[in-house]
This record gives C-alpha cells, sequence and structure tokens, in this order.
C-alpha cells in the first residue's frame, strides 16, 4: 500500500532542526512566519523571554480592507511591511528571520521583502 507523504509533518521537522540554531533575543528578536492556505501570520519574538513583541495577518481588520482583491503574494508582502513598522515602533531595528521550514520563495519571500521596505535588516 502507497502512504501519502504529510507535508506539514515535514515542514514541522524541518523547522524544529532549524529552531535549533536561530534564535531572537531582546537586542534581536525572530521574525517567525507561518502561512496556512488561505492566510499568513508574521510574529516578532523576544525567544529569551518569551515574548512576542508585534504582529501581523491577513486575518485583522486593518490588514483585511488592505490586502482585499490582491493576490496571496501581494497581501504577504503587505502583512510583511506592517509587521516591520511595528517592530520598528518598538525600537527594533535588526531581526533574525525565520522562515519556518518553508522554502524561501513566493509568499514567504515577500515577507522578507516588505519587512525590509519597512526598515528592518536580517
Amino acid at each position: 500500500m502507497i502512504t501519502k507523504i504529510d507535508k506539514n509533518a515535514v515542514r514541522q521537522r524541518r523547522h524544529k532542526r532549524v529552531r535549533k540554531l536561530v534564535s531572537g533575543t531582546p537586542e534581536r528578536p525572530r521574525l517567525s512566519v507561518y502561512k496556512s492556505l488561505k492566510n499568513i501570520y508574521v510574529q516578532v519574538i523576544d525567544d529569551v523571554n518569551g515574548v512576542t513583541l508585534a504582529s501581523a495577518s491577513t486575518l485583522e481588520k486593518s490588514v483585511k480592507s488592505e490586502v482585499e482583491g490582491k493576490t496571496k503574494t501581494e497581501a504577504a508582502k503587505i502583512v510583511g511591511k506592517i509587521a516591520g513598522e511595528r517592530a520598528k515602533e518598538k525600537g527594533i531595528a535588526e531581526v533574525v528571520f525565520d522562515r519556518g521550514g518553508y522554502n524561501y520563495t513566493g509568499r514567504v519571500q515577500a515577507i522578507a521583502d516588505g519587512a525590509r521596505e519597512a526598515g528592518l535588516e536580517f
């Protein structure tokens, strides 16, 4: 019998493996990405204190109106830019990018580009 590969389980294993090396500090927090089929979520996390410093997602009312009628990649860029702006408001200039086990292409790359436009450095 042929078994189907659980792509999400593979991604989670990859993410755990990468997270052993990538960690956020108060000076340089981690910009974490999670994407579902319809939405995208971004958090700026201080792993030392276990605190989320800033976040953005396509489910927020303010973002939802801005994203309406755009492609998922364009929406991801907007979410990345908003997350970057919120991080800059908190005094964060530099972050560590955590792609969440996803390939650095498409929506994940668009988030990074949007955050860079907002002034964050990786």
